[in-house]
């Protein structure tokens, strides 16, 4: 479904500002990594639209987006993916779409539905990530 770990991926995880333990992490571990930085990005654009903070809400709501493109979409393979990469990639495109019109209105609850979406997600590629060698 993700591609393997290549010097693509890892540039790609680069690219949304995850450093920090990219060089020789498994696949897993990356993924997981993005959808860390992706809800703790949402959860930081929540607290800046709490604030009224314009200029904060717009930088991680950027992020967000740039995870979901850049990084998850990014790194699906639809060809050996098959339907489940093509319907991850819809629902990263659907993400993009309400947190677009998140930052343009300053539309809480597309946030809130974002993270309900990709919640669950993350939560199983945290699983899988921690699982023992050989199992994920």
């Amino acid at each position: 479904m993700y591609t393997p770990v290549s010097s693509r991926a890892a540039s790609a995880y680069r690219q949304v500002g995850i450093q920090s333990g990219v060089d020789g992490a498994s696949p897993h571990l990356l993924i997981k990594m993005l959808f860390d930085g992706l809800v703790q990005s949402l959860n930081a654009a929540r607290g800046a639209m709490a604030r009224g903070d314009v200029a904060e809400k717009g930088r991680q709501l950027g992020k967000a987006v740039r995870i979901l493109e850049e990084g998850l979409k990014g790194g699906l393979d639809p060809a050996r993916g098959g339907e489940l990469a093509a319907n991850l990639g819809a629902l990263y495109d659907y993400c993009v779409s309400r947190l677009t019109q998140a930052n343009l209105r300053s539309d809480l609850a597309a946030v809130e539905e974002v993270l309900k979406l990709v919640t669950p997600i993350a939560e199983g590629w945290g699983q899988i990530a921690s699982a023992p060698m050989g199992r994920g």
